[in-house]
């Protein structure tokens, strides 16, 4: 994934059941039959890509991610990983399916991307993205807020809310690339546990930049965020709180 800040696969599969299924979600509505190559585009720790193994046991599954973290991780559970960077990689000619699952939100330029990954595929071969369609969230706002307040402000590099198309946009781009187009969006209701549950669950991903910043600052602005997190999201009666999130999903196959 095209990211300068570095990612802890531990904390990012704290919550790998909620994590995991969209990939499931996505994977689903993937056709393919007897796939001779198939590439994970931004694996992680790895923890998805036997699914991909599983379910076309005779093709040859490439697992990338440009997180060195990663790329460890993902090899230590047995996955054959390489470190790249999403937005230099192309197909090559023998690519029959590309999964890309939460990971273009990190790639400014996917939009120019997909069309050109699209092209490049063979007849008949698809391609499937996921990415989160919260960045309108409060999760997200809340941390935008308090970054341009005293005394972060100007010190965390946050990317806006342009990093992700709706579905539409997603749509045409993939259509106009000479591919039947299948594209839909799903809130998930994630009903999480624990202290402060929001606050961990952004910990591993949407705070990745804010945590690399402000190094040991850090824990202040967390402390800061905590309680405008529990306003924002609270907790029921019984402790458990509700986090809604949204995906948007495509799956393109090429003509």
């Amino acid at each position: 994934m095209t990211s300068s800040t570095t990612w802890d696969p531990a904390l990012y599969l704290r919550f790998d059941d909620h994590r995991s299924r969209p990939f499931h979600d996505l994977l689903a509505r993937v056709g393919a039959n007897a796939p001779r190559r198939v590439v994970d585009l931004g694996c992680g720790p790895g923890h998805l890509t036997a699914l991909l193994s599983a379910r076309w046991p005779d093709a040859e599954v490439v697992a990338l991610d440009s997180s060195a973290e990663m790329v460890a991780a993902a090899r230590e559970r047995g996955v054959v990983a390489e470190q790249a960077d999403v937005a230099d990689w192309m197909p090559s000619p023998d690519t029959d399916v590309v999964i890309t699952n939460a990971v273009l939100q990190w790639v400014p330029t996917h939009r120019q991307l997909l069309p050109r990954w699209v092209d490049a595929l063979p007849s008949g071969a698809w391609f499937a993205m996921q990415v989160p369609g919260n960045l309108g969230a409060p999760t997200h706002a809340l941390i935008r807020e308090l970054a341009g307040e005293t005394p972060w402000r100007g010190r965390i590099d946050l990317r806006g809310e342009i990093a992700v198309a709706e579905p539409d946009e997603y749509a045409e781009l993939l259509a106009g690339a000479n591919a039947e187009v299948d594209v839909w969006e799903t809130t998930y209701l994630h009903r999480l546990t624990g202290a402060d549950p929001v606050l961990e669950w952004i910990s591993g991903t949407a705070l990745r930049p804010v945590r690399d910043a402000l190094g040991d600052d850090y824990a202040t602005f967390r402390s800061v965020l905590a309680p405008r997190l529990r306003d924002a999201y609270p907790a029921r009666p019984d402790g458990t709180t509700w986090l809604p999130f949204r995906r948007i999903f495509a799956v393109a196959r090429k003509r």
